[in-house]
């Protein structure tokens, strides 16, 4: 029942905040955000007091996550549009291996966020994290193809 009303209570927040925000792709992401967490919430079925500990520790990981991804990768990226295809050899290995460090630095983000976990959650809800967050990403894509292919 709980549950229940907090994911209404989402879904209600999702759809109140939507009209307020000027910014379409801003305004998106929090809508996928909101998703995502309803969605966790309720395939993870957290008691209180896993949740409020649970949930400052999982959204200060998505911030860091995407801000490292927001700052690095796309700075990487931007490097390689801007210069049209026209990077050395020597320039290339250099963006590589700072890509690859910054893949580096995702990976020992996520190790040390499920190792904080471990002391909040049992290793059962923490598969179920992994696996909700799998099919969510799976779903949203899904969701992205049908209205791509609908138009």
């Amino acid at each position: 029942m709980k549950l229940k009303y907090t994911f209404y209570m989402f879904v209600a927040l999702f759809t109140i905040s939507g009209y307020g925000q000027v910014d379409n792709k801003q305004q998106k992401r929090e809508q996928i955000r909101s998703l995502k967490i309803a969605y966790i919430t309720t395939e993870l079925n957290l008691t209180p007091e896993e949740s409020t500990k649970f949930w400052p520790l999982f959204n200060a990981f998505e911030d860091k996550q995407r801000e490292l991804r927001k700052q690095k990768l796309n700075n990487y990226l931007d490097k390689v549009n801007s210069t049209n295809d026209k990077l050395t050899e020597k320039e290339a290995t250099t963006l590589l291996n700072q890509i690859e460090s910054t893949e580096d630095e995702i990976y020992q983000l996520r190790k040390k966020f499920l190792n904080s976990l471990k002391g909040i959650l049992p290793a059962t809800k923490i598969l179920k994290l992994k696996k909700a967050e799998e099919e969510f990403s799976r779903k949203l894509l899904q969701q992205y193809r049908d209205k791509k292919d609908k138009s």
